[in-house]
């Protein structure tokens, strides 16, 4: 048996329902879905995903990937996409193995590792997959096998082996996507820098003009550079945060569509159920009931 069959084993005796996890590990969560979905829109944050069962449909702007047992992908920043769960079964969930990048850990490998220049251009990918090699497997193994373990372990153990998977990121086929977005001084991590800024401050008003030249950045080129990273306008990218973190707070169940809306900055929730139902397909009420319902 190979080592993704392997994981897939402990993953499926571990999490026997399936849902999204975290785990007690930080930074590490498992995913496992047991029903096609359709497509549907949402915000990825900088991870990487092992795949172990199944396959996952994404499309990104004009691009459309699909991910199966034994790949990888990386997200550098975080963008808007679509994706969906394209093969899963009770019998043969689709799995997933989640990381969420550190920027930290990645600047402190970037400066141990002595990482040499790069080939980095205004068009580089934030989101890539690849096969993923014996060595990623490995380590992703021996933090599954540490779910098993008691929390000391955990607690001294995970730290190192977290370390060594983003190393292995950044050493592997996708590592200039994680690099670009963490090298000061290229457009690629302006832009990132940019939406860090948008997400600490998505419910205010923002020059765009005013923030392309906080970053040193002429407004044109930083329409462009941005466009080009998150497939999306800085206010189109803006608009989606209010909108995703609305749908969020609406599916805790203490928040109707009004006072959802005003939270995130709206001052119209006539507006708000209009903007909402553009970006979901339907209005806020029918849209969450059909996401509690299914």
């Amino acid at each position: 048996m190979n080592k993704i069959e392997q994981l897939k084993e402990k993953i499926i005796k571990l999490y026997q329902e399936p849902g999204y996890y975290d785990t007690p590990i930080k930074g590490f969560k498992v995913s496992k879905r047991e029903v096609p979905t359709e497509l549907k829109k949402c915000f990825y944050k900088p991870l990487a995903i092992l795949f172990l069962q199944g396959s996952k449909q994404t499309i990104f702007g004009d691009k459309e990937f699909t991910f199966s047992k034994g790949q990888y992908v990386v997200c550098s920043v975080d963008i808007p996409l679509m994706s969906r769960i394209k093969n899963a079964t009770k019998e043969n969930p689709c799995l997933g193995l989640v990381i969420e990048l550190d920027s930290y850990l990645i600047s402190q490998l970037m400066t141990e590792m002595n990482t040499a220049e790069f080939e980095y251009n205004e068009n580089s990918t934030c989101f890539a997959g690849a096969d993923a090699d014996e060595d990623l497997i490995s380590a992703f193994m021996r933090l599954v096998e540490l779910l098993e373990q008691t929390d000391d372990k955990q607690k001294i153990l995970a730290p190192m082996i977290m370390k060594e998977i983003h190393y292995l990121l950044l050493s592997g086929p996708l590592g200039n996507l994680i690099k670009a977005a963490n090298t000061k001084g290229n457009q690629y991590n302006q832009i990132a820098d940019a939406i860090n800024l948008l997400k600490e401050n998505y419910k205010k008003k923002i020059n765009m003009d005013e923030l392309a030249r906080s970053l040193n950045l002429a407004p044109s080129s930083f329409y462009r550079y941005f466009k080009n990273v998150t497939n999306v306008s800085p206010l189109q990218y803006q608009k989606q945060l209010k909108l995703y973190e609305a749908q969020r707070l609406m599916l805790t169940g203490v928040h109707n569509a009004e006072s959802a809306s005003y939270l995130v900055g709206y001052e119209s929730p006539t507006q708000f159920s209009r903007e909402y139902k553009k970006m979901f397909g339907n209005p806020p009420k029918t849209d969450i009931k059909n996401l509690t319902t299914t």
